[in-house]
């Protein structure tokens, strides 16, 4: 599983949240990503490869920063101080049953992700209990090796000996999507939108 927009909300969706912490108005953030593509071009050329997911957000950040005095030149301040002391309440309720329920019927669990220290900061996890579930957690932060690179896939395989077609690999972005189907794994391109369906259709591959 991919962490950012699948376990957790993506900050569109919490916008509200957001300015509210920020002390902003209602309605200052307009960004709305892969909820309304069309009114946001920056999303549209992180799609594209123009620019990396990490440029995406770092862009976000500092502009965010703008707005309130701050200089977010990295990630952390900005996730930090737009999603407070509890990350609890970000944690997709879809994705702590998914996990559940395949952890219950003895599937082993990985995490993948391209930015999970480097986006939330090491203490991050401490707050995240239900990470403990998980038999692996492979982040690019130390790796530096990003997906879609099959090294990246490979960390998991290796990992957790096991061959790629035996794992269900669920991700938010289509070009890592492609790299998983590379790779030989099952793969569920996960819809922020239906958060619910995409992890119903992650659960009945995994029991196939």
């Amino acid at each position: 599983m991919d962490f950012g927009g699948v376990i957790s909300k993506t900050l569109f969706e919490t916008h509200a949240a957001s300015e509210k912490a920020l002390g902003l108005a209602a309605g200052t953030l307009t960004w709305r990503g892969p909820f309304d593509v069309d009114s946001d071009p920056l999303w549209r050329d992180m799609q594209a490869g123009i620019i990396t997911e990490r440029e995406y957000w770092t862009t976000r950040a500092r502009e965010t920063g703008r707005l309130v005095g701050k200089e977010w030149d990295t990630l952390p301040p900005f996730l930090t101080a737009v999603r407070g002391n509890d990350p609890t309440e970000v944690i997709r309720p879809e994705a702590l049953a998914a996990i559940e329920t395949a952890k219950r019927a003895g599937h082993r669990l990985a995490i993948l992700s391209n930015e999970l220290d480097l986006f939330y900061g090491k203490e991050f996890r401490t707050k995240l209990p239900f990470l403990a579930d998980f038999d692996l957690i492979v982040d690019a932060t130390y790796t530096e090796i990003l997906k879609p690179d099959l090294r990246a896939f490979g960390f998991i395989t290796d990992g957790l000996a096991l061959a790629a077609s035996d794992c269900v690999f669920v991700d938010d972005q289509l070009k890592n999507i492609r790299g998983g189907e590379a790779s030989g794994m099952v793969t569920v391109h996960f819809d922020v939108t239906q958060p619910s369906a995409s992890y119903a259709k992650a659960l009945s591959l995994l029991s196939a």
